[in-house]
Order: C-alpha cells, then structure tokens, then sequence
C-alpha cells in the first residue's frame, strides 16, 4: 500500500518587472509546489485522469505572475493556492514554498543582488592586484543586441530592448605600491558600477569595454584592468498560449549556458 505520496514542479523560476514610468521593479522568485491528494491510483495503475502535469504548474506561475502585481510572495502563494485547490478537485492539500533574491536598488531600472567579493593578489611584496567577484548586476532596460551575424544556425531575436544581467569579475594591476588600497579599491568598485548604470549598452561587449575605459581614465595608479562578464539571461515567457500577452514583464532567469565576455584594457599602446 502507499502510505504517502505527493508530487509537484520544483525550481520554478521567476523574474517579474513592473514599471511605474521610469522606475522599474525588479523581482526574483524559486517558486516549489507539492500536490497531497487522492492520486494512489496514478501510481499503482498507471491512471493519469486526476493528474495535472507539472508543466501545467509552471505554466500556472507565469500566467498569474502575468495578470498583475506579484505583491508580497505570501500573498502570491495564496493566489497560487486558491487555484490549485479550486481547479483540482482530488487536490486535498497544496503546499507553495516561495524563495525571494534580495536585489537592492542602484537606479530607477539598475539593481544589485547580495554582496560581493573583494579580491587582492600580491607578488613579492612588490607586484600588487586587486580585483572583486560575484558583482551581480543588473539593468532592466537601457540594453538592446541587434545587428549581429545571422547564419543557417541563427535562432536569436533581436532585442531593442532586454534585461541586462551579470556578475562582474574584475582585476585591475597598480603601477606601483604606496597608495591606500582601501580607498582606491572602494573608488573603482564604485565607478564600475556607476557605468553600468549609466550605460546605454548596445552588447555586453561595449558596456564592459565602457566600464573598463573609465577605471583606466580616473585612476592613474592603474596600469590595466581585466573585466569578466557573463551575461546572465533572462528569457522572455511566452504568455500567449493562455490569451495573454507578455509586454516585457514575466520571465524566466537562467544561469546556463550563458555567454561569457572578457577583455583586459591597458594603457599601452
């Protein structure tokens, strides 16, 4: 006999903007739902008659997320719970567990999610680097790829107007020690960010070269600097399938594959 058993669709994710004029809202959400209900016969004869299929879960979180605003995520796990439960009639219990990224404003439309790392390498005692990682940014408009190499393979859209989203690794060298590293490091961080923010980017390629050439003009100590920035996409949800229409508000964060962009900028020639 089966003693227990539930079944639902983990790991949905989410991300939702909403946009009031110029400033924007950016949410992140990983969305678990788990069914309890009278489904022994799904298991034991193979009948799927009372079985909504996880796919239909997923679906089910973009299009509410979709029809208005998330509002707190006990509110949005509520919404999700009356319909399951009223659309579901073997349903007897349901249970939402929502998880929220903390991204903190930078801009009307620019965002950064946690903390990030501060990074040093010295040689020698002579040979001094400094550098920071797990930067995670992100701007909500302001950001377009078009133009590029279309080939038989080609599938991408272009996109006059994406989310930009990525985790900044930069290294820059001094050109020598005695300076205060804390006040320089925090400086450059600074300026790394305040260009991303600013920036009107047409690829990854040309907000990161942007970046870079900033760092380079204002701070003398620095002799080059090398910039990693993956982009971190965030896909478009195809809304309609159930009526609706999708005006750059609901979709669905990725970490792979993602593309990767690096370049090291020096004051040589």
């Amino acid at each position: 006999m089966i003693k227990h058993s539930n079944y639902g669709k983990s790991r949905v994710r989410l991300a939702k903007v909403e946009r009031e004029g110029e400033t924007h809202s950016f949410r992140e959400l990983n969305v678990h739902i788990q069914f309890t209900g009278d489904y022994d016969e799904c298991y034991v004869s193979g009948d799927n008659s009372r079985i909504l299929p996880t796919d239909t879960m997923k679906n089910t979180v973009y299009t509410l997320a979709g029809k208005g605003p998330l509002g707190a995520i006990e509110e949005f796990g509520k919404r999700l719970c009356d319909h399951f439960l009223e659309c579901n009639p073997h349903l007897r219990s349901v249970r939402v567990e929502i998880e929220e990224a903390q991204w903190s404003r930078l801009g009307k439309h620019s965002f950064q999610k946690g903390i990030e790392v501060r990074t040093a390498s010295v040689i020698d005692g002579k040979s001094f680097h400094s550098g920071v990682k797990d930067l995670i940014l992100l701007n909500t408009t302001d950001s377009s790829f078009e133009g590029y190499i279309r080939d038989q393979y080609t599938t991408l859209k272009e996109a006059s107007d994406r989310i930009l989203g990525t985790a900044v690794e930069a290294a820059w060298t001094y050109t020598a020690g005695g300076i205060d590293f804390d006040v320089v490091w925090h400086s450059v961080r600074a300026r790394l960010v305040e260009v991303f923010v600013g920036h009107v980017s047409p690829s990854v390629q040309s907000t990161l070269y942007a970046m870079g050439e900033a760092v380079l003009a204002e701070f003398p100590m620095v002799e080059e600097i090398s910039l990693s920035l993956p982009n971190k996409h965030c896909l478009l949800v195809n809304l309609a399938p159930f009526g609706m229409e999708n005006p750059n508000e609901v979709f669905l964060p990725v970490d792979e594959p993602h593309g990767l962009i690096e370049a090291t900028l020096s004051r040589g020639e």
